[in-house]
């Protein structure tokens, strides 16, 4: 199937498609005499499996990894545990740091309430309490 096909199939814009082929996520089609990409169904299957991991929050080198060690012929769910394991540490990482920043929010919004506007010092006494 060419490029547009394959797209309209997958979802997929062509852009992403190629940019894909190009870091190694896909690998590279057969030509028609004309030079027209030529992708098997294989293909299809293989960006359903990016798109899924992308939405799981891995990234693209996580998931060539992964593309790489089953393409060896070896099953990688184990290189799947750990890279979810490792993004998951990541999210409850970032996780914590949204909350401290919450909370050091909700402690200028409260000292703005509590502050008169004309009692305003220096670039701003909300944040920069004298």
């Amino acid at each position: 199937m060419k490029i547009g096909e394959l797209a309209s199939r997958t979802d997929v814009p062509t852009r992403t498609i190629r940019f894909w082929e190009g870091e190694g996520l896909l690998s590279a089609p057969a030509r028609t005499a004309s030079g027209y990409r030529d992708y098997d169904d294989h293909a299809a299957d293989r960006i359903a499996f990016i798109r899924q991991s992308q939405t799981a929050g891995l990234t693209l080198a996580q998931i060539r990894q992964i593309l790489d060690v089953a393409d060896d012929g070896t099953p990688p769910c184990a290189h799947v545990t750990d890279a979810v394991a490792e993004r998951l540490a990541e999210v409850d990482a970032r996780i914590a740091e949204l909350r401290a920043t919450r909370r050091h929010l909700q402690s200028l919004a409260d000292r703005a309430a509590a502050q008169d506007p004309a009692a305003c010092e220096g670039y701003c006494s909300i944040i920069q309490p004298g």
